[in-house]
């Protein structure tokens, strides 16, 4: 515990926005893949467990991207697009098997394909790490804001999370797809009824949230190493924030994101052999203090 590095940290701007510059970054690229973890469960009630490895894929698509093209947004949308494909394949063929299923059922099937999909990437490409680089767009100074830094891809990483917050809460409260995602969340068998095909929309909620979590692993392979099973860091840390801001919660999975980047990111310098236990430690008064998570809601 070193209680005086932080209130140092605390006590200077540099500090301070270097250390909240990280924690947004954490926060975000945690939001990502866990809002589509949230949107998966709201919508299907279905614990994806193999949901990291859509943030790994997304990363070792946009690597390749990168290094067949040198494009930067070509490398993004590939890592996006490509996991969105993925998704609604693995929720065609294998996951609509097992809708309705017990739940046990269902988390072996992830976890299986959790296995499967850490040796495809090992066959594919390789055990050994990869790195992608930072584009040369943004192998430029940094920005100094109150004598703190902040590199521009960064604030990209920022911008790109937090328009997809707004695109995503727009869309699915006020936009007709949004409203018919929203029904059939609550009640399938009365949009079927209506004629709706309600094995459309799940496949394309799946696809939905495999392609965020893979543009969240494309947008951090410029600053990650990638490696076989990186996904599931990621997913344990998104299964905390989907616990803390409420499954089924947008708005809760960009909060519970942003508190436990903040947090992992200033615990580290005041108690940096207990940064993991901070974040558990969290979850479980959140979890004491109200079940159901900051923003969700109680069952009917």
């Amino acid at each position: 515990m070193d209680l005086d590095a932080l209130a140092g940290c605390l006590s200077s701007s540099a500090c301070l926005v270097t250390q909240t510059t990280s924690g947004l970054i954490i926060g975000m690229l945690l939001f990502l893949v866990a809002v589509g973890l949230t949107l998966i469960f709201g919508v299907l009630k279905v614990v994806n467990f193999s949901h990291g490895a859509f943030y790994m894929f997304g990363a070792y698509f946009a690597m390749t991207a990168y290094q067949l093209t040198g494009s930067f947004a070509l490398a993004m949308f590939a890592g996006a697009a490509g996991t969105a494909v993925l998704g609604l394949i693995f929720e065609r063929v294998f996951m609509s098997r097992v809708y309705g299923a017990d739940v046990l059922m269902q988390l072996l099937v992830c976890y299986a394909f959790v296995l499967i999909f850490d040796d495809v990437v090992r066959i594919i490409w390789g055990p050994e790490f990869k790195s992608m680089g930072m584009p040369a767009a943004f192998q430029v100074m940094p920005l100094f804001i109150a004598g703190g830094v902040v590199p521009p891809y960064y604030l990209l990483l920022i911008g790109v999370a937090l328009v997809v917050a707004i695109v995503l809460g727009i869309g699915l409260s006020r936009s007709r797809i949004g409203k018919v995602i929203r029904a059939a969340a609550h009640n399938p068998g009365m949009v079927s009824a209506l004629g709706i095909n309600t094995g459309l929309i799940y496949g394309g909620v799946f696809a939905l949230g495999g392609m965020l979590a893979g543009l969240a692993g494309a947008l951090a392979a410029p600053v990650r190493s990638l490696t076989p099973g990186m996904g599931f860091s990621v997913l344990i840390e998104s299964f905390i924030v989907t616990v803390i801001g409420g499954m089924g919660s947008i708005l809760g999975a960009l909060i519970g994101a942003l508190l436990l980047g903040l947090i992992r990111s200033f615990g580290s310098l005041g108690f940096p052999l207990f940064t993991e236990g901070l974040m558990y430690l969290f979850m479980v008064i959140v979890l004491v203090s109200k079940p159901t998570g900051l923003f969700g809601k109680e069952a009917a």
